[in-house]
C-alpha cells in the first residue's frame, strides 16, 4: 500500500478515533515515510503524492483556524479590502473567502465553509461579459484587471482542489458544477492577458509566483494544459529573480516579509502541480528566511525593501506596508511540516507566538 493510500484511509478514521496531537504524529511520520520512498528523485517524487488537504491536517492543532480567522465575509459577502472598505473594490480582495473555506474543509467545519462560500459567490456577481471583474479605477487598466482577476484565482483554485482531496466533495459538487463555466472565464480571460503579467508585476517576485498560482491551480481543477504550461513558464521567470545566495528580490532587495510569500505560495502550488526546480529553490530561500527570525519571534525588518520599514504605502490606507506575519507563519509551517523541518517548525512558532500577542506594523494572526 503506498503511503498516499495510507494517509487517505487515516483521514477518514483516525479523527473519529484519536486526540488531534496524536494524529498530528500519525501523518508526519506517514509524510516521512512517502518522502523517503521517493528515492534518488525523492522531492520529486514525494510532491507528486503529498496532498495538501493532508498537509493541513498535519499542522499543530489551532494552527489553521487562527490564522484564518480573519477571512470570514462580512454581511455583504466582502473580505480583504472590500470589507476593510465597506464596499466592493476587484476580485482580489475576495481571495479570503476561499482561504475560509479551505479552513472549514480541513476542519470539517461545513457551517464555516459554506459562510465562507458567501465571498465567493459575491466575487461571481462582479463577473464581467468578457470574464474579468468588476472594479475601481485603481484596477481598471489591462495588466491590472488581470491582476486582481489572478488574485482571487489562485486561492479559489486552490480551495477547490482541497475540496476534491477532503471527504466533503460531495457536499460542494453541485456548487463546483454551476461555478466551472465562471471559473472558464475567468481564466480565458487571464491567460489572454498573460503578456502583461511581466511588465506589471515583474520587479515584486511574490506576485510572478502568484500568477503562477493561479494558473496552475485552476489548470488542474479545468484539467487546461495551456493553463500549466503558463504558470511552469512563470516560475521559470521567477526563478530568475533570485540573488546570488537564493533569496527572493523583491524592488532589487531583500525583504522579509515578500521572501516569505514567494515561499508560501509556490510551495502551495507545488503540491498541485510538480515544481522540482522550484523546490530545489526553496531550501535556500528558507535559510535566510531563518536568520531573520529573532528570539522572540518577531521578524527582523532591517535592510528590507518594500515592507516593515517606512518604504511603501498600501494603496487602499495609505499606511506604510507591514510584515505579514500570518502568512510567515504559514510558510515556515507548512514547510517544516512537508520537509520534517525542526528548525522552520521551531521558528514557526515563535513567530506565532509573537503575532498572537500584538505584533507592532505587522498583519497579527487572530484569535479564532
Amino acid at each position: 500500500m503506498s503511503g498516499c493510500t495510507v494517509i487517505v484511509s487515516l483521514n477518514h478514521l483516525a479523527p473519529r478515533l484519536v486526540p488531534p496531537c496524536i494524529l498530528r504524529t500519525w501523518l508526519l511520520v506517514l509524510l516521512g515515510l512517502t518522502l523517503r520512498a521517493g528515492g534518488a528523485d525523492g522531492a520529486h517524487s514525494a510532491r507528486q503524492v503529498l496532498r495538501e488537504y493532508d498537509v493541513l491536517r498535519a499542522f499543530p492543532v489551532g494552527r489553521l483556524a487562527a490564522l484564518y480567522a480573519g477571512d470570514k465575509p462580512d454581511a455583504y459577502g466582502f473580505t480583504g479590502s472590500n470589507r476593510g472598505a465597506a464596499t466592493w473594490n476587484g476580485a482580489g480582495a475576495q481571495r479570503g473567502s476561499c482561504r475560509g473555506v479551505i479552513a472549514g474543509v480541513v476542519t470539517d467545519d461545513l457551517a464555516l465553509a459554506d459562510d465562507a462560500w458567501r465571498g465567493i459567490d459575491m466575487a461571481f456577481a462582479h463577473q464581467r461579459a468578457d470574464g474579468g471583474f468588476d472594479s475601481i479605477p485603481l484596477y481598471a487598466s489591462a495588466g491590472a484587471a488581470v491582476e486582481t482577476a489572478y488574485f482571487f484565482l489562485q486561492e479559489l483554485g486552490r480551495a477547490i482542489l482541497v475540496i476534491r482531496q477532503s471527504p466533503h466533495e460531495a457536499h460542494f459538487r453541485a456548487r463546483l458544477a454551476v461555478l466551472e463555466p465562471k471559473l472558464r472565464r475567468a481564466c480565458d480571460f487571464i491567460l489572454a492577458g498573460y503578456a502583461t503579467i511581466i511588465p506589471k508585476v515583474g520587479h515584486t517576485v511574490n506576485r510572478v509566483i502568484i500568477a503562477a498560482k493561479a494558473f496552475g491551480t485552476c489548470g488542474v481543477v479545468l484539467h487546461d494544459a495551456k493553463l500549466l504550461a503558463a504558470s511552469r513558464q512563470l516560475i521559470a521567470h521567477a526563478l530568475t529573480l533570485r540573488d546570488p545566495e537564493g533569496v527572493f528580490v523583491e524592488n532589487g532587495g531583500r525583504d522579509s516579509s515578500y521572501n516569505v510569500v514567494s515561499i508560501l505560495f509556490g510551495q502551495v502550488l507545488a503540491l498541485h502541480v510538480p515544481l522540482p526546480e522550484f523546490e530545489a529553490a526553496l531550501p535556500a530561500a528558507v535559510a535566510w528566511q531563518l536568520t531573520r527570525i529573532l528570539p522572540n519571534g518577531e521578524v527582523n525588518v532591517s535592510g528590507n525593501t518594500r515592507t516593515g520599514v517606512g518604504k511603501e504605502p498600501s494603496p487602499f490606507d495609505g499606511k506604510p506596508k507591514g510584515v505579514n506575519y500570518t502568512e510567515v507563519i504559514f510558510a515556515l509551517t507548512l514547510y517544516g511540516v512537508v520537509h520534517h523541518d525542526a528548525a522552520a517548525l521551531a521558528a514557526a512558532d515563535r513567530v506565532f507566538g509573537f503575532a498572537r500577542v500584538g505584533a507592532p506594523s505587522a498583519r497579527p494572526v487572530k484569535k479564532p
